[in-house]
């Protein structure tokens, strides 16, 4: 099954290229979806994309078990050629949005701060121009980065998080590291770039965050909806409260996913798995949701870790969850 690559404005590929392209995710160039693979900030004004695509490859931030470094690449190469006709929403994805692969922002292994520099810098490349970045992770650090360019755009405190996560990630340091996959969310809070009440945070379970980061949380009016909520009143009616209150007062939303927000029997390649979440059925349509009821500026899918991985079932599911987010963009586009 091949995508249809005609892009409403911009240039045509090359024939060859436009093959490459056509062929399937086990061969040919391994760009996301099979879309056109872009490095220059100059093509992204050429093509005039709705969405970008940018791979941060960067795990060194993890506090378990390494190996999101290789979620970008595996998103592109080993997840499932399923078609981009979305039965669901009856729209073809690709005749209402132009997507392109913007590549990686390229990190420094075990340097953070020219990391940091490295995906903000590619982020706002994207965002600055009006293209929703998609951001593919690497671990939970690269919001901060990539918030803050995105908050750098649309004006610090305009936009809100809608953030699905077994864990809150709003530690002030974690073993010494301010950087953390355990911080970001409390980094874009104290810079101001996200205002704490401007966050929703969705599927929380477990053992941590301790009682005193959670006052801090409560401090800052943070929302949040844990898995037990969603186990006594349904996904469905949380669904409805996240809308309402991701809306209260924000100009766009970062739709931040950690892949742990599912449970690990469905999503075992990650670095903090955490028992007793989310099935796919229910978070594709809560993906699915946010992204028709509100409006996205930016998504990003973090802490993919193939090397933990079984038969590519984290990699399908972090793929089909940006699936449904541009299924959701090219049916605003069209109705």
């Amino acid at each position: 099954m091949t995508h249809d690559a005609v892009h409403p404005a911009g240039p045509v590929l090359p024939p060859g290229a436009q093959a490459q392209l056509d062929s399937s995710s086990y061969m040919g160039v391994p760009t996301f979806g099979l879309r056109p693979h872009l490095t220059e900030p100059e093509q992204l004004d050429e093509w005039r994309p709705d969405v970008a695509v940018i791979g941060a490859p960067w795990d060194d931030n993890t506090t378990n078990r390494p190996g999101a470094r290789f979620g970008p690449r595996a998103l592109r190469a080993n997840a499932y050629d399923a078609g981009s006709y979305h039965l669901d929403l009856e729209v073809e994805i690709f005749d209402h949005l132009t997507v392109v692969d913007y590549g990686d922002a390229l990190v420094s292994p075990g340097m953070w701060e020219p990391s940091r520099a490295a995906i903000h810098r590619r982020v706002l490349d994207v965002v600055s121009r009006g293209i929703v970045p998609v951001v593919i992770g690497g671990d939970h650090s690269v919001t901060w980065p990539s918030g803050t360019a995105v908050a750098d755009h649309h004006g610090h405190g305009r936009i809100g998080m809608v953030h699905f996560d077994a864990h809150a990630d709003t530690a002030d340091v974690l073993r010494g590291n301010l950087a953390s996959h355990g911080t970001p969310m409390r980094r874009l809070i104290e810079s101001g770039a996200i205002a704490g009440r401007d966050f929703v945070q969705v599927g929380l379970r477990g053992y941590w965050p301790p009682a005193d980061v959670q006052a801090w949380m409560r401090e800052q009016g943070m929302r949040h909806h844990t898995m037990q909520e969603i186990w006594e009143r349904s996904i469905k009616a949380v669904m409805d409260d996240v809308i309402t209150e991701a809306c209260d007062g924000t100009d766009g939303i970062y739709l931040s996913i950690d892949i742990d927000v599912l449970d690990p029997g469905f999503a075992p390649g990650t670095g903090t798995p955490e028992p007793g979440g989310l099935a796919p059925a229910d978070l594709l349509r809560a993906v699915r949701q946010v992204a028709l009821q509100t409006n996205v500026v930016a998504l990003d899918v973090t802490e993919v870790c193939p090397p933990y991985d079984h038969a590519d079932l984290t990699v399908n599911n972090a793929h089909r969850l940006i699936w449904e987010t541009l299924a959701a963009l090219a049916y605003k586009r069209c109705h």
